[in-house]
């Protein structure tokens, strides 16, 4: 069994998290890419500088995401010293998960608290994204990004309690870097398709489904940490 309590290969289940979480993202963060993109002025606004600029910002959010979760991970490794306390780590991955998938399928919005936790961090960091702004230039983008990475969500809450039970910085990072590229076909999709998309994934049904294929991953993970009956 893999060290982090799951069979299926955990990066390519971050990916798949980050695109069943498009809803979520879309929402959440749809609104402040678009506002970035009137920002530029109309004088600017060509189809390359603009591609250049969205991918700039994503690429400074998914590498603030991997610095998040080598940091956890590390603060795992220190937890994690025994296997009890591994196995509460898992646990609570798996717990997480299952409270995003509540939260994606907008079933039940406790995350939001989680994410309140964030806020004050995110009153001394916001400063530094106005500061960047308006953003003409790539690594302008690209350091909005990274600030912007450190927006409080839920979702990304989810993904680094994973990477807590993981224990292992370098797979903390790795992990959250798969989450973050999952996130990329919703935020990165524009004009006609972007509307499509995003009635696509903002759908009751879709959502629904996605959260209850996040829940079923969940409660096996939770599964196979069951210690296993004597004879079998």
């Amino acid at each position: 069994m893999d060290p982090t309590g799951l069979d299926l290969p955990p990066l390519a289940a971050a990916f798949v998290f980050g695109l069943l979480g498009g809803a979520h993202c879309i929402g959440m963060c749809g609104g402040i890419m678009s506002a970035l993109t009137f920002a530029v002025p109309p004088s600017m606004r060509s189809p390359a500088r603009l591609s250049g600029l969205l991918l700039g910002y994503n690429l400074g959010r998914i590498a603030s995401y991997m610095v998040a979760g080598a940091l956890v991970a590390g603060i795992g490794t220190l937890v994690a010293l025994t296997p009890e306390a591994r196995l509460a780590l898992q646990a609570l991955a798996a717990v997480m998960l299952i409270l995003m998938a509540l939260y994606i399928a907008d079933w039940w919005k406790g995350l939001l608290r989680v994410e309140a936790l964030g806020r004050r961090l995110w009153k001394h960091l916001e400063p530094l994204g106005r500061r960047l702004m308006p953003v003409v230039k790539v690594p302008q983008a690209v350091a909005l990004g990274a600030v912007w990475g450190w927006l409080p969500c839920g979702l990304v809450y989810s993904m680094l309690a994973w990477s807590l039970a993981i224990a292992d910085p370098w797979r903390g990072a790795a992990l959250m870097g798969a989450f973050g590229l999952g996130t990329l076909p919703a935020l990165l999709a524009t004009g006609l398709a972007a509307r499509q998309l995003g009635a696509l994934i903002r759908h009751p049904a879709t959502r629904s489904l996605a959260a209850l294929s996040i829940i079923a991953f969940a409660l096996w993970q939770l599964w196979t940490l069951l210690p296993v009956p004597a004879g079998h």
